[in-house]
């Protein structure tokens, strides 16, 4: 993106100099493509941290009510689904589903359908404390966004799509 007839510099651009003037050799396009992200994934993250501080969850205290949430009435998924969709051990969704069970977030209860299974389901705290929170959210990422306008935002979300197709491609 460009800013009048000069490109704004960053901090990965120090680092694709420097690397340049030892390994003049070094293709750096995708070191400035993932440096970036990588950066990008950094600070947005702290600031979703903060933005979910005022309703006393941590971000992976949301992925957990959010994944509830969207999966509409009456917002019950199994441990184990809730695990495949995060991406989490069952010892690290055993530990965020204490501590929302805990602050009365969401409740665990015996599968009807599965004598060995359980559900986890938002309580109407939990539904309440996800959709502040997810507002909360957001704005934050609605004001990050705020630099570019909407023909840039949909090319960079467009651009992501493919990107993060090809990597996921290639992981098998």
């Amino acid at each position: 993106m460009t800013e009048g007839p000069q490109q704004r510099r960053d901090p990965v651009d120090a680092i694709i100099d420097q690397w340049a003037a030892v390994r003049p050799d070094l293709e750096s396009r995708a070191m400035e493509v993932f440096g970036r992200i990588y950066r990008l994934s950094r600070a947005m993250g702290d600031q979703m941290e903060k933005a979910y501080q005022p309703y006393g969850i941590s971000r992976g205290d949301f992925d957990v009510l959010a994944t509830l949430r969207r999966s509409g009435e009456p917002h019950t998924l199994s441990p184990r689904q809730l695990s495949a969709t995060l991406m989490l051990t069952t010892g690290g969704m055993t530990g965020r589903l204490d501590r929302l069970e805990k602050a009365g977030l969401l409740r665990r209860s015996p599968d009807p359908h599965d004598r060995r299974g359980l559900q986890v389901t938002l309580t109407d705290k939990g539904l309440d404390t996800v959709d502040r929170a997810v507002g909360a959210g957001l704005a934050v990422q609605t004001a990050a966004l705020s630099c570019l306008n909407d023909e840039q935002a949909g090319q960079l979300a467009d651009l992501l799509r493919e990107l993060l197709a090809g990597t996921e491609g290639a992981e098998r």
